[in-house]
């Protein structure tokens, strides 16, 4: 796989790659960025830096992935992984999605969703990908769909401990 998805114009280029420890500054935005408009949350930085670095550091937690344009990352996701004994193989979660609002409505995440799925096709050992969207954000949740992602039958519960 080529790595380079060129659009319409050389301003939409973008180049589609594995993300390295040198982009970590970018995650650490963009996570920032996301929680901030989807949830109206303030992460601390001094959380969110350190957690961005331990996935390099342990790469079976998962890993990043950017579209750049003009050697400026404009787009990223991250994808951890969960086993499944009933599938023998891994579901990829697709977490931590942020693109730049100048480059949204571009086809810039249906480009990191080509480059994960040609990766987990390649690797043989994924089932399948799943993702959690904001039950009110029927944008994204249209974007996935036309992907050919579809909601699925469970409802996601959780507890947070805090420390």
């Amino acid at each position: 796989m080529r790595g380079v998805d060129r659009g319409e114009s050389a301003r939409d280029e973008l180049l589609v790659r594995m993300g390295c420890a040198a982009d970590a500054d970018a995650f650490v935005r963009f996570n920032r960025a996301m929680a901030l408009e989807t949830e109206g949350k303030t992460l601390d930085e001094a959380v969110v830096e350190p957690g961005v670095r331990a996935m390099f550091e342990d790469p079976a937690r998962g890993f990043y992935v950017v579209a750049e344009s003009a050697n400026d990352i404009v787009a990223a996701l991250m994808i951890t992984f969960e086993w499944s004994d009933w599938r023998n193989a891994n579901f990829w979660w697709i977490q931590s999605v942020y693109v730049t609002p100048e480059f949204r409505r571009r086809g810039s995440y249906r480009r990191l969703y080509a480059f994960v799925r040609e990766r987990a096709r390649s690797q043989g050992n994924v089932c399948g990908f799943r993702l959690y969207v904001e039950k009110d954000n029927v944008v994204a949740q249209k974007v996935y769909e036309s992907l050919g992602m579809s909601a699925s039958d469970y409802l996601m519960y959780e507890e947070t401990l805090e420390s």
